[in-house]
């Protein structure tokens, strides 16, 4: 029998309207102002553009040097990634399937990695990279993202696979596949909607980090967009048209992405396998 629309069903759906809009107010104003020439931000700020204004696009591309800043930013993205996926998966697949007392300890480690910020040792790890020579090179990026980020990577491939039946694997083992053979041609298709959230997540936080790239790639040609933007907006604080052009087109690649790979996301927040 359905639920009756109450009194209290119709505010906490104002409610809920209301928070929306809330967070959707800074989007409307970046992607109100970026289709806005000077003349008409200035005017109505606020209004809905009528007549959109492409300039602000190709002078924030062109001025802020997002190109060059796009591939800085998915290249360290895409390698942080592969290195999370290629060690973070075997990682979590030996600890959710080891000895429960080894298995116990090393999850428990992991979440401790988790807990202690990375502000506590932001200068050694400075310090790391300028003595092994890293300093303005994306691999410094790399290899900052991928420590940083490994446990809470472990945290969720582990809790996933302990979710799959151990049937899978022991039938692999029967038919004489060895533990690489089984993790490779069984678990990891498995893991593919977890994989997902991972990418995702792990990749959001890599692509809007503005303090790291800031430090390790001072003085560098490749700024990543955050420290890109920044540099742009310190130089052209009264365009805000284009300002608010370049943001967003720093936001594109993350939002399409994100469109792309929210299905895998959300299954992996279900964290359930079908037999």
């Amino acid at each position: 029998m359905s639920k009756r629309y109450t009194i209290g069903s119709f505010l906490l759906e104002i409610v809920m309207i209301a928070v929306a809009a809330v967070f959707a107010f800074p989007i409307y104003i970046l992607i109100v102002l970026a289709f806005k020439s000077e003349e008409n931000w200035r005017e109505a700020p606020l209004s809905v553009p009528l007549d959109p204004y492409l300039g602000n696009f190709s002078a924030g591309w062109s001025q802020a040097y997002l190109g060059d800043a796009i591939f800085s930013s998915a290249l360290v993205v895409i390698c942080s990634l592969l290195v999370l996926v290629a060690i973070g998966a075997p990682a979590a697949y030996f600890v959710a399937r080891c000895k429960p007392r080894l298995g116990y300890g090393l999850y428990v480690f992991f979440l401790a990695g988790m807990i202690l910020p990375f502000q506590l040792a932001l200068i050694p790890l400075y310090q790391t990279m300028r003595d092994i020579q890293l300093l303005g090179s994306p691999a410094s990026l790399v290899l900052f993202y991928a420590g940083l980020q490994m446990p809470f990577t472990i945290f969720l491939y582990a809790g996933f696979i302990r979710t799959i039946p151990r049937a899978y694997e022991e039938a692999a083992k029967i038919d004489g596949a060895g533990e690489l053979l089984t993790f490779v041609a069984v678990v990891m298709p498995l893991l593919r909607p977890i994989t997902g959230t991972v990418l995702i997540l792990n990749g959001v936080f890599i692509w809007n980090d503005f303090l790291t790239p800031l430090l390790y790639l001072s003085g560098s040609d490749w700024a990543t967009v955050p420290v890109a933007i920044f540099s742009f907006v310190d130089q052209y604080v009264t365009e805000w048209g284009t300002i608010f052009a370049a943001l967003l087109i720093g936001v594109l690649p993350v939002l399409a992405t994100f469109l792309v790979l929210q299905r895998s996301m959300i299954r992996g927040f279900a964290s359930g396998v079908k037999g």
